[in-house]
């Protein structure tokens, strides 16, 4: 997405509970969720503590921050940090 486009829209799942919300790729997924009513856990907001990690069942997520705190194996295995991470298609996340 360059800056003079408009995000898309895309719905984030919680699995599990099965909330879902909107997820625009300008925003991170974070804020969708907790925008939406997720209950989510979070500290830092910038990638560093880890608190808000999850797991992703769908979809992918891309970062603006050049090390989001995970480790390439973690994003192989679809962990996500929320709080850093935004979503490039229709996403379903389960907290780790």
């Amino acid at each position: 997405m360059t800056s003079n486009s408009q995000p898309v829209w895309y719905t984030a799942t919680v699995a599990g509970d099965g909330l879902q919300v909107d997820a625009p790729s300008d925003q991170p997924l974070l804020l969708s969720l907790e925008m939406g009513g997720a209950n989510w856990m979070s500290s830092c907001r910038n990638g560093t503590c880890r608190t808000c990690i999850g797991k992703l069942a769908e979809g992918s997520v891309r970062y603006q921050v050049e090390w989001p705190g995970l480790s390439r194996e973690e994003m192989d295995e679809g962990y996500a940090l929320p709080c850093v991470a935004y979503p490039c298609s229709h996403v379903v996340i389960e907290p780790a």
